[in-house]
């Protein structure tokens, strides 16, 4: 589910240069201002606001949802990636990592439920959702990477996927993602990403993409 509008923001032309070059990996310090910046760049997200219908408590949610992720299962995987401003980050996930036991999916119940509060059913609905057709492969996996609003439509979005997927090009590893709008769509479509399916959480839910990027896709 990612959301990277393109969007351009007040944003000076050496701060822009400063963000687009300064990818790097998160540091332990900065999950609560990371999850704070992916909370701001979902606020607007279609999925998202069907699983969080609530306007007023929508941001407040999703910083607690995403620092609880990022704390107990992205970070430690070591391959979160932001930049030197903190104006956007992407949580990659290295093959065979998103797979969770049902044990301990248990024992990460209370924690969902103190982030989402009455949210939690449609989260829970979401989450199956998502893992219903991840596909076995191995790959590796993007299930949430933002950009905040004044820093869209500057490429940070691209600069955050291209280490990994350079990577992927190197090992010979295929990527996979959900994409959560026509225009998130696009983005990954221009980076090698091929649309497989379109579902949804719900009936009543907008469309989301499961997206497959075959290794070696990587423009020169």
């Amino acid at each position: 589910m990612k959301h990277v509008r393109e969007r351009a923001g007040p944003t000076s032309e050496a701060a822009w240069q400063r963000e687009l070059h300064s990818v790097r990996k998160v540091r332990a310090d900065e999950l609560r201002q990371v999850a704070a910046v992916l909370a701001k760049a979902f606020y607007d997200d279609p999925p998202t606001r069907w699983t969080i219908p609530n306007d007023e408590r929508r941001e407040t949610m999703l910083c607690r949802g995403f620092h609880f992720y990022l704390n107990k299962l992205w970070f430690p995987q070591g391959e979160c990636l932001t930049t030197d401003g903190v104006a956007g980050a992407a949580a990659w996930i290295p093959p065979g990592g998103w797979k969770v036991s049902p044990f301990r999916q248990l024992l990460l119940l209370p924690g969902i439920a103190l982030a989402f509060r009455r949210s939690t059913g449609r989260v829970l609905a979401a989450i199956a959702s998502m893992e219903s057709n991840h596909p076995e492969d191995e790959h590796f996996y993007l299930p949430f990477a933002g950009v905040l609003p004044e820093w869209q439509g500057k490429g940070i979005g691209s600069a955050l996927l291209s280490p990994v997927l350079q990577r992927c090009d190197r090992e010979a590893v295929p990527a996979y993602l959900e994409a959560s709008s026509p225009m998130n769509r696009r983005l990954y479509e221009r980076h090698g990403f091929e649309v497989t399916e379109e579902f949804r959480f719900a009936e009543d839910a907008p469309p989301l993409w499961r997206m497959w990027r075959p290794p070696g896709q990587t423009r020169p």
